[in-house]
């Protein structure tokens, strides 16, 4: 088992009607006035809106408003945003939605202090000062609310890239499951396959750390049994309760334990589809691309790849694993194939180039653009 720090300093309220407390904790850490980020308005219809509202109008917390984050969110939105931020003077950024809204927050609590967000990413700039961000969960896909990470598209060189600084980490995160109730079904499924990528990002990592291993054999059992139970009742709220919980320990420092930093090329391949094609929900490509890697790499490790046939599908075999994994998928509603995903022949030759900016992918299983080359026809 690998040598490892464990830490996470953010504060989570979790269960139904917990945004009531989110005033006073903002007042209580001295904040006067924030600015809330919202995405297209679903906020106000899951009740999510109101309540926030209500906590901070009691607690005298002045609110400013910022809306309109899509999905696969952009830089051109962020720093739309940071201008506001400097125009209103607020103390703290408040992210009211899913990952791409959560996302966008951290962009724009760093980005406030750099001479360009961008350069974060690229490495000019370091991030070493950010402003307090508070969530409320809407969506549980990318454990966004209880970690350092966030995704940035640049939409000019079509550039989707990841980021990682501690001084983003949410001081206080809300998951109320029955906001969640809304959803539509495939946006449930999309959330639950980002979730299930986060825990196998790590868990083929590595295959001394058993502890860990055995929390993620549990999380990725959960989350499947609790997406197939809200397929038939998307109002069953210890599904939704126990999905939400999943998929927050899927990526907040827990699921890693031990197990090196992971691998993460599917996050980099899938990177390029979205980037491409905004359209794409991260999740359903990430269900395209994972299926093929492990089918891909099982033939060079299958002893790497044989405990998860057998402790997460009860399969003796990786092949039949895998076909149960990608079964599972389609029967959820999401994408089986790149051509499913809108994905054209012709466009595999410019992912390839997208995907490999470096002569390798894979912080484990080290693929080089060949090799990509050939998990790309095999996802096609």
């Amino acid at each position: 088992m690998e040598a490892f720090s464990f830490h996470n300093p953010t504060k989570i309220l979790f269960g139904e009607g917990q945004i009531s407390g989110l005033g006073a904790a903002m007042k209580q850490d001295g904040i006067s006035k924030c600015l809330m980020i919202g995405g297209t308005g679903s906020l106000k219809y899951n009740g999510a809106y109101e309540q926030i509202v209500r906590a901070l109008n009691d607690a005298g917390v002045e609110l400013f408003e910022s809306w309109g984050v899509q999905a696969n969110p952009t830089l051109d939105k962020v720093k739309e945003i940071i201008a506001q931020v400097k125009e209103s003077g607020v103390e703290a950024i408040l992210a009211a939605g899913g990952g791409s809204v959560i996302d966008t927050a951290k962009a724009v609590a760093a980005g406030v202090f750099l001479n360009d967000p961008w350069n974060a990413f690229t490495g000019t700039e370091k991030i070493r000062k950010a402003m307090p961000i508070y969530t409320v969960l809407t969506i549980s896909a990318t454990g966004s609310e209880m970690n350092g990470n966030f995704v940035v598209t640049n939409m000019q060189p079509k550039q989707k890239w990841g980021m990682f600084s501690p001084l983003v980490y949410p001081k206080l995160s809300v998951i109320d499951p029955s906001l969640q109730n809304t959803l539509p079904f495939k946006q449930t499924a999309n959330g639950a396959m980002d979730a299930i990528a986060h825990i196998l990002e790590y868990y083929f990592a590595d295959d001394k750390a058993l502890s860990t291993l055995a929390i993620n054999e549990a999380l990725l059992r959960t989350i499947v049994e609790m997406t197939d139970r809200l397929k038939r009742d998307s109002k069953d709220l210890v599904a939704r309760g126990n999905l939400a919980w999943s998929a927050t320990l899927a990526l907040n420092g827990l699921s890693a334990v031990g197990l090196k930093s992971g691998d993460w090329a599917c996050h980099s391949i899938e990177h390029a589809f979205s980037a491409l094609h905004p359209e794409i929900a991260h999740g359903e490509g990430l269900g395209v691309i994972f299926p093929a890697w492990i089918e891909y790499l099982s033939e060079k490790y299958p002893t790497r790849f044989l405990p998860w046939a057998k402790n997460v599908w009860k399969e003796d075999s990786i092949a039949l694993a895998v076909r149960r994994f990608r079964d599972k998928l389609q029967r959820w509603g999401l994408a089986a194939s790149l051509r499913d995903l809108g994905i054209k022949q012709n466009e595999l030759p410019i992912l390839l180039d997208m995907i490999m900016v470096q002569p390798e992918i894979g912080g484990v299983f080290k693929l080089k653009k060949e090799e990509v080359r050939s998990l790309l026809m095999l996802a096609f």
